[in-house]
């Protein structure tokens, strides 16, 4: 499977971010249009007026309609302004897999639409929009649990992992450079959240982000997690450089050096096996969680593209997740 920066990703994988990550005003205009139920004198401001769900619609035995409820509210819960209600959970050809439709709507607005997915058998994922997406009463703790195991890249921010932000970036995304103000705004915003950095190089589009990362990998070795953020910036600040070879090594060794580093020894490093070993690992552990573009930023294991989402609802999200994730294990 090819890994996409924001710029190429998929009309679905818009679709799916829309419903998950951004406002109802900007997701219904992604979605189908359900036609509500007259309102009968309610008061419009309210929202959409959905249809009346039919008993014979829900005959799978599995997920019942709490557990969808629960999930729904474990992802939608930071929008205090989105409605919703289970239409359907019906048995599929497929034994164990079910079909579920959510009626959604915003409050204030009489549009709606419909989101459906596919719950699988083992009760712990979901497939929608041509994505598989974790399900359940906690869908984010199996990703969080990896990610306090695994995320072991160049971090910053506070020492305990209660409230952890993990982001995967190429530093041959443009994508990615715009996001990093947007991350240094949230730790800003967030003083209590522990930061990790993960390269994930998409090597079939950027031919020089593997190579990137290894520098990286190498910088923070040798001069610690503060020169390596030192040089992400400068690699950054010069992205354009990376465009050819000469380019890439001309920016490369001066972002070393402007993070304190020999760019010799960091040179020598990056051409290592431990080094590649390094940043394979990090690409493993996106390709393990499913990320499937950059920027990407897991919030306490909430896997969400940094690209194109509005700050306030990215803060609102990650107050969310503060107030109900508990204290990590």
């Amino acid at each position: 499977m090819i890994r996409l920066s924001f710029d190429r990703r998929s009309a679905a994988a818009l679709a799916l971010t829309a419903l998950f990550c951004f406002p109802m005003s900007q997701a219904l205009r992604a979605q189908q249009d359900v036609p509500a139920a007259p309102a009968q004198g309610a008061d419009a401001a309210a929202g959409p007026v959905f249809p009346k769900a039919e008993a014979a619609d829900f005959t799978a035995d599995s997920p019942t309609k709490e557990q969808v409820n629960t999930f729904l509210q474990a992802s939608w819960g930071y929008d205090p302004s989105r409605i919703y209600q289970v239409q359907r959970i019906s048995k599929t050809v497929v034994p164990g897999v079910s079909n579920v439709v959510v009626l959604v709507g915003e409050k204030g607005n009489k549009q709606s639409g419909a989101l459906q997915f596919f719950a699988l058998a083992d009760g712990k994922h979901i497939i929608t929009a041509g994505e598989i997406l974790p399900f359940g009463e906690h869908p984010y703790m199996e990703n969080r649990s990896t990610l306090l195991k695994r995320a072991e890249g160049p971090s910053r921010g506070a020492a305990s992992k209660d409230l952890e932000l993990v982001e995967f970036a190429d530093f041959q995304c443009p994508h990615c450079k715009d996001a990093q103000a947007t991350v240094d705004k949230l730790l800003a915003d967030f003083p209590n959240a522990h930061f990790v950095y993960e390269s994930f190089p998409l090597v079939k589009i950027h031919n020089q982000a593997f190579r990137s990362a290894a520098y990286g990998v190498c910088v923070a070795k040798i001069g610690g997690d503060k020169a390596f953020f030192d040089y992400a910036a400068a690699v950054y600040e010069g992205q354009a450089g990376l465009a050819s070879d000469e380019g890439a090594t001309l920016t490369l060794n001066s972002a070393v050096s402007k993070a304190g580093q020999d760019p010799e020894k960091v040179e020598a490093c990056s051409k290592t096996d431990a080094a590649k070993t390094a940043v394979e690992a990090q690409k493993q552990l996106a390709e393990d969680l499913n990320v499937n573009q950059t920027p990407s930023l897991a919030i306490n294991g909430r896997i969400i593209p940094l690209g194109g989402i509005n700050y306030d609802t990215l803060k609102q999200m990650v107050a969310f997740h503060v107030a109900n994730d508990g204290a990590a294990k």
